[in-house]
């Protein structure tokens, strides 16, 4: 793949991953537009290495914020750990089993069928995006209707992190279905307040990023028309820039995302996934 593709996809992931819109959808129908196939090994993997970029962004931008909030103390690091670990488990649970009821099911008569063939149906991404804008819309609703202060998240329960945990694995087999959108949503809409959910959604793609990454490495190495080496780490390498790239974009695109969510404008993300889940849609239908 041209690294010209590989930037213009990384600036791309880089700016939408840390907004609830969906990053994965954006990168997927900017793909298609360029003629390359987002249900490719070599294109998950792409996917999942600029997830790797943004992941860092977040690292450093709410590294602070975690010190101040969850080091102050051992109590305070074991509880955030415990919540992390329990959202985590949760997350494993619902994604793996609708990973494999779709694998066992719509797949079934597909050899070597695998969850990532459906990531470059724009069929199914257009209802998911609308699907999150509906949600990030009645989160946004249900926060102005009762604002909360931007507490620390100290408070956040065993029930809480386990539904945002359950709803980032529902994300997960769909592209389209925004995860920080969903989660931040889900938080808020679980009392949650919005400075908690987003710190917390972010601290858990942290923990969720290292495994998908594996994950897809070991799917493009396995994959039969990986032809030898050279491929392989020529797409390793593209992957790489692309990440980097992803990291600087996801820098200001998390300043934006805090900027909005704290000021009391979540609902337009909301409005802007319902938009583009109209523009994919249309895209599908003209033949994409």
């Amino acid at each position: 793949m041209p690294l010209s593709k590989v930037i213009v996809l990384a600036i791309l992931q880089g700016l939408a991953e840390l907004l609830p819109v969906s990053s994965s959808a954006h990168v997927i129908v900017a793909e298609k537009l360029m003629d390359l196939d987002p249900s490719s090994p070599p294109m998950t993997l792409l996917l999942v290495m600029l997830h790797t970029g943004t992941m860092f962004a977040v690292i450093v931008y709410f590294w602070q914020k975690w010190r101040n909030t969850y080091g102050q103390n051992v109590a305070a690091f074991k509880k955030f750990v415990g919540l992390l670990t329990l959202a985590s488990v949760c997350t494993g649970v619902v994604a793996g089993a609708i990973i494999k009821g779709i694998e066992k099911t719509v797949y079934r008569d597909v050899p070597h069928a695998q969850i990532e063939d459906l990531f470059s149906r724009l069929d199914i991404i257009a209802p998911a995006l609308a699907l999150a804008g509906v949600l990030i819309l009645i989160a946004g609703m249900v926060d102005k209707q009762g604002p909360k202060t931007l507490a620390e998240t100290s408070d956040l329960n065993l029930r809480q992190a386990g539904l945002i945990g359950a709803v980032q694995g529902l994300c997960l087999p769909f592209r389209g279905f925004s995860r920080s959108g969903a989660t931040i949503s889900a938080g808020i809409l679980a009392g949650v307040s919005r400075s908690g959910a987003e710190t917390f959604s972010f601290a858990l793609a942290v923990v969720l990023t290292p495994p998908v990454v594996a994950r897809e490495t070991m799917r493009l190495i396995q994959a039969e028309h990986v032809s030898g080496t050279a491929t392989l780490a020529s797409t390793i390498f593209s992957s790489l820039v692309g990440s980097v790239l992803a990291f600087f974009a996801g820098l200001l695109a998390l300043k934006w995302l805090s900027q909005w969510l704290e000021g009391g404008r979540w609902y337009l993300f909301g409005v802007y996934c319902l938009v583009a889940a109209a523009v994919v849609a249309v895209l599908h239908h003209i033949g994409y």
